[in-house]
C-alpha cells in the first residue's frame, strides 16, 4: 500500500502520528509543506474526498493571521486557492493511501485503515 503523510515535521500532532506509524512498522513517504509546498489537484482531491471545512484548519495560526478579506466569504474555490498559497493552514496530518484519505491523527482511525 502506498501510503504519504502531508504536514510539518515540527507538529506535535505529526509527531504523534510518525511515532504511532513507526511503532507499527506502516513504510510511507513524509511530504513537508514547507519544503515542497503543495500542488493544486492535491488540495482539491482531499476537499473532494473530505470537505473543505474538513481540510482547512481555522485554528491555525496562519488562517488567523489572514486579512479580513480573506477569511470572509470561505467557500470551497476559495478556501483551495488559500490552502494552496499557504498550505500549513491546512489540517495536519493528511494522510493518503491508496484507498484513503484523512486529515487529523487519530489512533483508533489509523488502526482501521492499517488493520493494526
Amino acid at each position: 500500500m502506498s501510503v504519504t503523510i502531508y504536514g510539518i515535521k515540527n507538529c506535535d500532532t505529526m509527531k504523534k502520528a510518525f511515532t504511532w506509524l513507526n511503532d507499527r512498522g506502516v513504510t510511507y513517504r513524509f511530504h513537508d509543506y514547507r519544503v515542497e509546498g503543495i500542488d493544486e489537484p492535491s488540495v482539491k482531491a482531499w476537499i473532494k474526498a473530505l470537505g473543505w471545512e474538513k481540510v482547512l484548519n481555522k485554528a491555525s495560526t496562519t488562517f488567523k493571521d489572514l486579512p479580513a478579506d480573506d477569511k470572509a466569504d470561505l467557500d470551497e474555490d476559495k478556501a483551495a486557492r488559500l490552502m494552496v498559497a499557504n498550505p500549513t493552514m491546512i489540517k495536519r496530518p493528511m494522510l493518503v493511501t491508496d484507498k484513503t484519505t484523512t486529515a487529523g491523527f487519530k489512533p483508533d482511525l489509523y488502526s482501521g485503515i492499517f488493520q493494526v
